[in-house]
């Protein structure tokens, strides 16, 4: 497997609880979320103090990049509408989106960023 500059990840789909290695925790600024491809999704993997996180970038109200949109507070802000997502849950907590987003299970080993995801 293989970390393209494109951030995409190369390789079979992970299986169910597998993790896959998206970058290095040194690539991730504080507070900037970075989009990566992982077999056929788009995460936003963001760090946030000492934590990383890694959700869907895709927003559930207006379907645009979460990744182009600012981080505070532990949430994740769409940059077209204003809707934010905590970073933990997904939950929606501003208007006007409703719907959650997905969120994934990120270890950080050897200082490498890993993202376990459903298999698709």
């Amino acid at each position: 497997m293989t970390h393209s500059a494109d951030h995409s990840v190369t390789g079979s789909a992970p299986q169910p609880d597998t993790f896959v290695r998206v970058c290095s925790l040194r690539e991730l600024r504080p507070g900037r979320p970075r989009p990566f491809q992982v077999g056929s999704r788009t995460i936003a993997v963001v760090r946030q103090g000492d934590e990383v996180f890694a959700v869907s970038d895709r927003c559930s109200h207006a379907d645009v990049s979460l990744s182009e949109g600012e981080v505070y507070g532990g949430v994740i802000e769409c940059w077209l509408h204003g809707s934010c997502f905590d970073l933990r849950t997904g939950a929606a907590t501003n208007p006007p989106a409703q719907k959650p987003i997905d969120t994934y299970p990120v270890r950080v080993v050897q200082g490498e960023v890993e993202v376990a995801l459903p298999h698709d």
